[in-house]
């Protein structure tokens, strides 16, 4: 989701993936048009429950170093709860190379259930980012929420910077003004880059719903859908490119306890480039 510093893999699914990939357009570019190919599978633990799996196909398109766009396809279920959703992203970057500035967008629509009960899922954002000699960002992020009776807008305001060839750290703060999310959310994150293998770790803390974590519409019995749910989350993880092979491989696990109720996830993301390889990875 271009340069050590644009490495930036997708935690949630690689549906999503593809529209992360937009905002790392602001940190690195891309050499040349190239399309990638992005196929993930991920499994959860949840308490009380048998977990739940999923799996994601997308498409990204660079049409230069200064423009992208992508789709994807994504199914998820959890519990008693599936959904699927289409997802539609790109990105923009303009500005001389010591000031760049991205404006990026996204949009993520279907629908699902939970038992005999359906839902809508609609999550859209659009975001801008600035980066300054190379290694000072600076993101602004609006997201807007509709799923199931989950609704709200979620602004972010992001840090980043990059404080050599191989080092990578990131903060955030997000805060919901309006509808139930009841989120006061802050992330931060560490960035390994190397020669052979990529490492990150991060976490967050606060309190969200748990729509604003990924983690889908789970049954009231197990957390009520109201807002202010206590929030700790951790996660670790590794990318392997390999040039040979024109292919990228992710791995991340995640923690993430809401008010009591745990979850684990371990995703697989498997990129593969389909044309130009100049791209850095």
């Amino acid at each position: 989701m271009s340069s050590a510093a644009a490495v930036r893999p997708k935690l949630r699914s690689i549906a999503a993936a593809a529209a992360l990939l937009a905002p790392w357009t602001a940190m690195g570019e891309s050499s040349t048009a190239d399309d990638r190919i992005a196929v993930s599978a991920d499994g959860s633990t949840l308490t009380g429950t048998n977990g739940g799996a999923g799996a994601s196909l997308g498409w990204l398109h660079n049409f230069d170093a200064a423009s992208l766009a992508g789709v994807a396809v994504e199914y998820q279920d959890l519990s008693t709860a599936r959904w699927t959703f289409g997802s539609v992203n790109g990105a923009l970057t303009r500005g001389p190379d010591d000031q760049r500035y991205s404006v990026y967008g996204e949009a993520h629509e279907g629908a699902g259930d939970d038992g005999p009960r359906a839902f809508r899922y609609a999550i859209e954002s659009v975001g801008v980012i600035g980066t300054y000699f190379h290694r000072f960002s600076a993101q602004l992020e609006d997201r807007e929420i509709n799923v199931d009776d989950i609704h709200g807008n979620l602004p972010k305001v992001g840090l980043s910077y990059l404080w050599g060839p191989h080092a990578m750290t990131s903060a955030s703060y997000s805060y919901s003004v309006s509808g139930n999310l009841g989120t006061r959310l802050t992330a931060v994150r560490v960035d390994e880059y190397n020669a052979t293998v990529n490492l990150l770790a991060g976490g967050a803390f606060g309190q969200a719903s748990p729509i604003v974590l990924g983690i889908g519409p789970i049954p009231n019995q197990l957390v009520e859908v109201a807002p202010g749910h206590r929030l700790t989350e951790g996660y670790v993880g590794m990318s392997k490119p390999m040039p040979h092979l024109r292919s990228e491989v992710t791995i991340v696990a995640d923690y993430q306890d809401v008010s009591g109720t745990k979850r684990v996830t371990l995703t697989l993301n498997y990129i593969f480039h389909v044309g130009h390889t100049g791209t850095a990875m």
